[in-house]
């Protein structure tokens, strides 16, 4: 990909100095919260990762082009732009056509930062192969196979096929790295019965891995999946009949594709009383600090 982009000043004498940076989404302020809570958490999980020593890049297209390291007015207008689009790989290009604003999935941020040089990255939960669905692929995860970056979440969207997603991950090289725990987590919940790959109890084992995998020239990032704080987990048995519901509300409104996730997340904030949202809330700052732990780390080995 050969398209330009910019990276703001601050990000750019950060990486330059070696500084510990984190990138940050910005579909989690187009698509994921309503303004002005989006704006919110973005806010709170930079504050996060300044407050644990490394500097926030919050990643997302200003007018067609792609920008690493957007300002809190940019960051204000796009979430209050209707129109912003949600804008995986695919879509970086066309962007640069209509020359309008969008929100970077997991995918378009882990691909922006990596080539601008960041090597960490914090998000809420990756997406993965869908329930019933399993031609359904997030571009998510064939990016993690191919970008060298380590991308810290809760675990992939509990209301997809989580076996299958951890298979395609095995299948296509990417380590899977439990934080202080051998269970892959499941997004709202801590558990999910299935294994992770290694439980690294600290970010300086994170960053070896990572050191490791560039040194054997492998192309694949690195996933460290981070269980939600426990006082804000809705456990499994109470998500999977919201998710259950959702999904046929979803059938019976025929909503598919880029805009099914979206509603069943939206529908389970409503049928949880709220309770998924503020796990969503928890686990965001959460993955932030954990990020910025890793990013620190990573500096901290190359001195």
């Amino acid at each position: 990909m050969t398209q330009e982009f910019t990276v703001s000043s601050e990000i750019r004498a950060a990486l330059d100095a070696g500084h510990p940076t984190v990138a940050l989404e910005t579909a989690l302020i187009t698509h994921g919260f309503a303004y002005p809570a989006s704006v919110k958490i973005t806010l709170r999980m930079a504050q996060a990762i300044r407050r644990a020593g490394a500097l926030p890049a919050v990643v997302g297209i200003w007018q067609g082009h792609p920008v690493v390291g957007l300002s809190d007015p940019q960051i204000e207008a796009l979430a209050q732009d209707n129109a912003a689009g949600k804008v995986s790989v695919r879509d970086l290009p066309l962007m640069s056509v209509r020359g309008s604003h969008g929100g970077t999935t997991v995918a378009a941020t882990s691909v922006l930062a990596q080539r601008a040089g960041l090597r960490v990255f914090a998000t809420g939960g990756i997406g993965g192969v869908h329930r019933g669905h399993p031609e359904d692929v997030s571009a998510d995860l064939p990016v993690l196979a191919s970008t060298p970056i380590i991308v810290v979440c809760a675990g992939a969207k509990s209301l997809l096929d989580l076996p299958r997603t951890l298979e395609y991950l095995e299948t296509w090289g990417v380590p899977v790295v439990g934080w202080q725990t051998e269970e892959f987590p499941a997004f709202y919940s801590r558990a999910s019965g299935l294994k992770v790959d290694f439980r690294a109890q600290e970010a300086a084992q994170v960053a070896a891995i990572y050191a490791a995998q560039r040194a054997q020239s492998l192309r694949q990032g690195l996933l460290v999946t981070v269980p939600v704080p426990a006082a804000d987990e809705v456990p499994a048995d109470e998500v999977e009949p919201l998710i259950a519901q959702a999904v046929a509300e979803a059938t019976a409104q025929g909503v598919s594709g880029k805009d099914l996730t979206p509603f069943i997340l939206a529908r389970m904030v409503t049928l949880s009383a709220s309770r998924t949202r503020l796990a969503n809330e928890s686990l965001l700052v959460n993955n932030a600090v954990v990020a910025a732990k890793i990013a620190v780390a990573l500096s901290q080995a190359a001195r």
